[in-house]
């Protein structure tokens, strides 16, 4: 039975919050200086456990186990939101590290830019080759609009090439991972066993009117591209709950209205509308209505209305085997205290489901806060999971 240190996987964690800290949280977003320092740090870390590191052309970090297998890969990502937390994605790297220093057989990685500060989980596509030459020359940081072989080359990355995965070294992927919600909390628990990634459904809703005076323009002449767009949303809002799941989600995150002064009828507004859920059903059933939504609004409105899917990644079932083995480890370490739940979030892990197996366990996050620098998580809860995560690799490895 491995035995994992449970007192050094809390103090690498407490070390690497140390890289680009603030206040409670940390600072380290994709390419900076801190963010490269972690990475450097974690390479040691990785040599000092036995494993063989190395960094590619994206910012992957990858420790290579030098034994026989099967081996798993485990890991996640250590970059950060903008003054954000301490656990989000390092937890789930350090558990790696953890894992290989009880002599497990794993491979430990840091996939890049998870947190799309230049792109969509650039670091995990690019590992399983869905990220080409085109999309890097194109992608850009999201803030600030620097290019991203400009953020490569000053983070000292140009030139080196980007590696791939052997999917066929790995018996599966595990990623340990805060839940970002308040399930866990909420419901007395410790510990969740994922049952899926949902899927993400994104969205372009476009309402074009008159752009006009907000003081001479009757309200009988009006064509206000933000009242066909307030339309749209409250009908989202009044359909929705009738079509869609007990976990689905769905969010506005975006409007756009143009020319956005304030004496000015709003001429266009655009949305940009998202949902999920682990059934893709349920995600066609959303699709659906709100096609339906807008077809009917766009009838009866004096505005032109019209919608486009922008991306639609499909949700990734954990491999029945692997959340069996996290449920059996669930049970012996935290029996009564752990419950199976879906992910709302996305992590690399979907990435990964499409070329292996995979799964994920979830502790809990405080009050639910994620992506703030007041993220925590209770200690004797980051024991538990790594206890849980390492009973449940070992029996998988040998199953």
């Amino acid at each position: 039975m491995a035995e994992v240190d449970t007192a050094r996987f809390l103090a690498d964690l407490h070390e690497l919050r140390k890289i680009g800290e603030f206040k409670t949280g940390v600072h380290r977003p994709t390419y900076t200086p801190q963010d490269m320092e972690s990475r450097r740090w974690l390479m040691d870390r990785m040599a000092d456990v036995g494993l063989e590191p190395s960094i590619d052309g994206i910012g992957n970090v990858i420790g290579r186990h030098q034994g026989e297998g099967p081996r798993l890969l485990v890991g996640s990502h250590i970059e950060t939101q903008n003054e954000a937390g301490w656990l989000d994605g390092a937890l789930g790297v350090m558990a790696g590290l953890a894992l290989a220093r009880a002599g497990l057989p794993v491979d430990v990685v840091a996939f890049a830019d998870e947190e799309a500060h230049f792109g969509s989980f650039l670091g995990s596509r690019s590992l399983i080759g869905k990220v080409d030459e085109a999309e890097l020359e194109a992608a850009k940081h999201f803030q600030t609009g620097q290019p991203l072989r400009e953020a490569l080359n000053d983070a000292g990355l140009a030139g080196i090439p980007r590696a791939r995965l052997d999917p066929p070294r790995y018996k599966g992927f595990f990623e340990l991972h805060i839940e970002q919600g308040t399930q866990l909390e909420k419901a007395g628990l410790r510990s969740g066993v994922v049952t899926g990634i949902a899927g993400v459904a994104i969205w372009r809703i476009t309402c074009i009117g008159n752009q006009d005076h907000t003081g001479g323009t009757t309200m009988a002449e009006r064509k206000d591209a933000a009242v066909a767009a307030m339309r749209v949303l409250a009908m989202i809002d009044e359909r929705f709950p009738m079509v869609a799941g007990p976990r689905s989600v769905w969010t506005c995150a975006r409007i756009v209205l143009e020319p956005n002064s304030p004496h000015v009828i709003p001429g266009k507004a655009e949305l940009t509308f998202q949902f999920r859920d682990v059934d893709e059903g349920l995600m066609d059933r959303m699709s659906e209505t709100l096609l339906s939504i807008v077809r009917e609004v766009d009838r009866r409105d004096r505005c032109g209305i019209t919608v486009e899917q922008v991306s639609r990644s499909a949700a990734a079932l954990s491999t029945p085997a692997m959340r069996s083995a996290l449920e059996g480890a669930a049970t012996k370490h935290a029996n009564g205290q752990w419950q199976p739940m879906p992910s709302g979030a996305i992590h690399d892990a979907q990435h990964m489901a499409r070329v292996m197996p995979m799964a994920m366990l979830f502790t809990p996050s405080i009050g639910g806060i994620s992506h703030h620098w007041s993220e925590d998580t209770k200690e004797e809860d980051l024991v538990l999971a790594i206890r849980i995560l390492a009973d449940a690799a070992e029996s998988y490895l040998n199953s």
